[in-house]
């Protein structure tokens, strides 16, 4: 497979902000993948696409899309890109109709050309018979599928998705699901930012995940949670935890690592079940105890907490 997605080293710092909302962020997507990011709000996540679909200058760092130079080369980047924004970019007075007609415009489609693309991008989302409606009268989910119909209209080489699922309803957020994965057999490249893990481990062929606008880890989710083992067990302990101890539970079958931080161990298991009992007889013997238990099954979410010390909601 080629590259057609190349950033390097990609910084965005916004005038009177004390830190970049992207710092350094190098990743690659090859061609026909869905790769995602995978990240709390405000993880530079938006920041990423807006630089890569040429909505904002990089302040340092260079990146390409289908070999063109995203500063140098912008406009040759735009017509090889579809953007789908977070924002729905719809006139609600207007038909879905007339929307994708006025944004397959844009696009310099005109005639029986502009005709059969808005109506081949309607049938794929699955709303041929509401094309006459006012997008007014849509549900959340039904204006997100809309808002992807007006990406898809020039049939772009990469199709960015930003949060195409966010405040949408389950039946909806399955029929994008199904777009995604029916437009990506079909060969089309996805960049796909979310911060559901669920989405992710789904959807995604790699993952990177980042974290206040770094990216922090990326590999196949598979491999992602492969990292973790078995998961992760967490122990409420009190604030004075002899050494010994903790070294008594490293030495446990199953147990991969222990880390000791702000009340709490964290002990990585190739079986967190399995471990967990000889974790609680160790602690049991040295009458030391425990406040409180949480076994993680392993995840995405899990590798995140892990990497991070919180969780993709907080």
């Amino acid at each position: 497979m080629s590259t057609i997605v190349e950033a390097n080293q990609l910084v965005k710092q916004y005038p009177g902000s004390p830190e970049p909302a992207v710092r350094g962020a190098s990743f690659t997507i090859q061609q026909g993948e869905i790769f995602g990011f995978l990240g709390p709000n405000g993880a530079g996540k938006t920041t990423s696409i807006s630089m890569l679909s040429c909505l904002l200058k990089p302040t340092d760092g260079s990146a390409t899309v289908a070999g063109f130079d995203i500063i140098r080369q912008s406009a040759e980047v735009k017509r090889r890109i579809g953007l789908v924004p977070q924002d729905l970019a719809l006139y609600p007075t207007l038909s879905a109709r007339d929307n994708l007609s006025y944004f397959g415009r844009i696009y310099s489609l005109r005639g029986s050309d502009l005709r059969q693309r808005v109506d081949d991008a309607l049938k794929l989302v699955g709303l041929s018979d509401r094309a006459g409606d006012a997008i007014e009268t849509f549900s959340g989910g039904m204006k997100r599928r809309v808002n992807i119909a007006a990406g898809l209209l020039h049939r772009p080489e990469v199709l960015f998705l930003d949060e195409p699922t966010v405040g949408v309803d389950p039946q909806s957020r399955n029929f994008i699901f199904e777009n995604v994965e029916s437009l990506n057999q079909d060969g089309l490249t996805v960049l796909y930012t979310t911060h559901y893990m669920e989405e992710a481990q789904r959807l995604c062929d790699r993952v990177a995940i980042i974290d206040q606008g770094q990216i922090i880890a990326l590999d196949t989710p598979k491999a992602l949670i492969n990292s973790l083992g078995g998961g992760i067990i967490h122990l409420g302990v009190p604030p004075e935890m002899p050494g010994s101890l903790i070294a008594e539970v490293e030495r446990l079958p199953n147990v991969q690592g222990v880390a000791h931080k702000d009340g709490k161990l964290e002990i990585t298991a190739q079986h967190a079940q399995h471990a967990v009992i000889g974790v609680i007889e160790v602690f049991n013997a040295a009458d030391i105890p425990i406040t409180s238990l949480e076994i993680l099954e392993p995840n995405l979410e899990t590798v995140f907490l892990h990497l991070t010390g919180k969780r993709l909601r907080d």
